[in-house]
């Protein structure tokens, strides 16, 4: 049985979801977001995908179970042991293969991959203006790079809005705009963008699903509640590697090769 969502521009309320044994966390439902993602790529058996960041692999299961494509559930906090039950109870373990490893150090060889997705964590290694140089390696020539996840409407210009402040600590600087996100992939022009948006009412679904997995976080509900859309939401990128720039290669170490020399010219 496949597994079906409602439309992601007005996904089902987290109230109606249950629980199940794999279990979601962050600021966004997964499933919302990695349904909206797939819209704007194409999928089918014969594909292989990075799922980056994955979690507890609710994303790489749906993934599987949608669209037939083979998953490598790649996350560095959750663990691989659970995920791979997980994903056993699912049943689709012949087509999702849990990683243990950080964005920055991936195992993969080299256009391995026939498209790269990730779900409400990029903004922690992507913003590195080194990076998608790195990731785009992994994927081939006209494979697809998505994102999806909890964002910026617009960027904070200037001092932190009063209603953010209880709530905003020094990691949240790594949210942006779905603008910013562009111009930050278009100016290496590894990437052709297809797409890049922010979800309409996005801050309403992120403020309803927070309200079931963690009810306690007095702070950052009433940011949600105080902001109503202004600064936060969820924004979605997609682009499509060209082929056309050459990457730059991504130095691990220096090979090491050392020739004795006086330390003091009046040694020589």
């Amino acid at each position: 049985m496949r597994l079906r969502l409602r439309s992601p521009e007005q996904p089902s309320r987290p109230q109606q979801t249950r629980r199940s044994s794999f279990c979601i966390s962050g600021a966004a439902n997964s499933l919302w977001l990695t349904e909206r993602l797939t819209i704007a790529l194409d999928l089918h058996p014969s594909v292989r995908v990075l799922d980056l960041g994955c979690g507890r692999a609710a994303s790489s299961i749906f993934l599987r179970r949608e669209f037939g494509v083979q998953v490598w559930a790649t996350d560095l906090w959750f663990s691989v042991s659970e995920n791979i039950e997980r994903i056993r109870d699912a049943g689709v373990e012949d087509g999702v293969f849990p990683i243990h490893a950080d964005a920055r150090s991936l195992p993969f060889a080299a256009e391995f991959f026939d498209a790269i997705v990730c779900i409400d964590s990029f903004y922690y290694y992507g913003t590195d203006d080194l990076y998608l140089n790195y990731l785009a390696r992994f994927v081939k020539p006209g494979g697809a790079v998505g994102i999806a996840g909890a964002g910026l409407v617009r960027e904070i210009e200037g001092p932190l809005p009063e209603h953010l402040r209880e709530w905003w600590t020094q990691d949240l600087w790594c949210l942006h705009s779905a603008a910013w996100w562009r111009q930050h992939w278009e100016r290496t022009d590894i990437l052709d963008i297809e797409l890049c948006d922010t979800m309409a009412e996005g801050w309403r679904l992120w403020l309803d699903w927070h309200k079931v997995i963690a009810p306690d976080n007095a702070s950052e509900i009433k940011a949600l509640e105080a902001d109503r859309g202004s600064y936060l939401g969820y924004v979605r990128l997609v682009g499509r590697r060209n082929g056309r720039t050459k990457l730059a290669d991504h130095v691990v170490s220096l090979p090491a090769k050392y020739t004795k020399r006086p330390l003091l010219r009046r040694e020589e």
